[in-house]
């Protein structure tokens, strides 16, 4: 019983310092993502309907819809939900009760509102934000949207007015509304290049080669798709124009060996790739044309899925297994002050953030003989190399991709037969899955 009794407060002491170590954990990911620490309370009104034609509220719905699903995935609102918000629908400045929705229970410091009409094919849209905590000066924002009146532009006017507003709240960082994701499927039969909207919605086929292609990598200015895809010749660096709807010339990428992980420098000047043309599989890089290919490896092992840092383009983070089993290293751009930032298990698919600050990557963190591990998304802090296990338990976790904000990161899990792609915050919260057709690997989130 003594024993017992002195081992308790050991007991209550490890259990108080886990706790205390996870808040500051996900301190500095808030902190180095740029999500709110303390969340903005944000209303979102449904729109006014304004006049009598028979397309304005499937519109107006679809509008309203869109409009919630996007702030509520900002991760930097407490959104409040629709059951507690006032019934009002004011459509104008001067409709606006400002006081019924600072009130409890909806307690909001800002509120979304606004009119929507159809008049003549076009669809016409008002909208505004409002601090309700200014009396005198509330409007925070204004605007004024004028499209041809369809679902798809009523997503995308939603889309539009939303990015607005996080933006303005967010601290001038834009929002993702209106981003894209590109992924491998095989619902059509062969792996072939998709595309979908970044909340799931609006999925089509990009390429149609009838064979196997993977890891796509959209360029920085949304005109070019790299993608490794298996041919005659065996894997090349394939590049499909989305301006022109159809491939076009790449020859660095299918000159001998197997080439593999395309990855575009965020200025768009460069494309960076793996390929064994040389023996081992090394880095290489290239101008976006093909031009200027020279090697920045030379060890013995596999060396795959480079990265660029988007904020300098001075650095490349990858994956090798010049150790044994792969693990993540960075290098300068010539190649050169090779450092290497995890320290065992199995980590693989690093993919650095906007403000290149931080790496996500896959992570088996105990792999070894008579444990299979599990794949867990991370994302480790290169400064201090401090980490942060953000998946948890649920399937196998591969492929993160950052989105533009810095917030949010899109992966592929495997469960059970299936995988799909899922995204979620950059804490590892607000998980969603966007994919539920076919198998669907390896995403890549636009840059704008």
């Amino acid at each position: 019983m003594k024993a017992t009794v002195r081992l308790l407060p050991l007991i209550l002491c490890v259990s108080f310092c886990v706790a205390v170590q996870q808040l500051l954990a996900q301190d500095w990911v808030h902190v180095s993502t740029n999500m709110a620490q303390e969340k903005i309370r944000l209303a979102a009104a449904d729109f006014k309907p304004v006049g009598d034609d028979p397309q304005t509220p499937a519109l107006k719905a679809t509008f309203d819809a869109v409009l919630y699903n996007d702030l509520s995935a900002a991760g930097i609102f407490d959104l409040v939900s629709k059951s507690m918000s006032p019934q009002a629908t004011p459509g104008s400045p001067q409709e606006i009760q400002l006081a019924q929705w600072a009130a409890a229970p909806a307690s909001a410091t800002d509120v979304a509102f606004g009119a929507l009409s159809v008049s003549n094919g076009r669809l016409i849209v008002y909208g505004w934000l409002d601090d309700t905590r200014n009396t005198t000066n509330p409007q925070v924002l204004g605007k004024q949207y004028n499209e041809t009146a369809s679902q798809d532009l009523a997503r995308t006017l939603a889309h539009r007015f939303a990015d607005e507003i996080i933006k303005q709240l967010g601290g001038g960082v834009n929002g993702i509304a209106e981003t894209s994701i590109y992924f491998v499927s095989s619902r059509s039969g062969s792996k072939e290049i998709w595309a979908m909207d970044y909340d799931g919605e609006n999925q089509r086929q990009v390429t149609h080669l009838g064979t196997i292609s993977n890891s796509p990598r959209i360029s920085p200015d949304g005109s070019r798709l790299a993608f490794a895809s298996l041919g005659r010749e065996g894997w090349s660096i394939r590049m499909y124009s989305l301006d022109l709807n159809r491939m076009v010339s790449f020859p660095s990428g299918t000159a001998g060996g197997a080439n593999f992980s395309p990855a575009w420098s965020s200025d768009g000047t460069k494309l960076a790739f793996s390929s064994s043309r040389s023996g081992d599989p090394e880095i290489w890089v290239c101008d976006a044309g093909g031009g200027n290919l020279h090697k920045l490896t030379s060890f013995r092992g596999p060396d795959v899925a480079p990265t660029w840092n988007p904020k300098t383009n001075s650095q490349i983070a990858w994956v090798s297994g010049r150790t044994g089993l792969p693990q993540i290293y960075t290098m300068d751009q010539d190649g050169g002050n090779i450092q290497r930032i995890t320290d065992g298990g199995y980590a693989t698919s690093p993919s650095w953030s906007p403000n290149g600050q931080i790496l996500a990557f896959s992570w088996r963190r105990n792999y070894g003989p008579g444990d299979p591990g599990a794949r867990d998304i991370h994302i480790i802090d290169l400064a201090s190399l401090r980490w942060d296990q953000i998946t948890h338990e649920s399937g196998s976790n591969d492929f993160p991709s950052w989105a533009p904000d810095g917030r949010h990161i899109v992966f592929e899990r495997q469960d059970g037969h299936r995988t799909d792609i899922w995204s979620m915050l950059a804490d590892g919260t607000d998980q969603r899955q966007l994919t539920h057709t076919g198998n669907n690997t390896m995403p890549n989130w636009s840059w704008k």
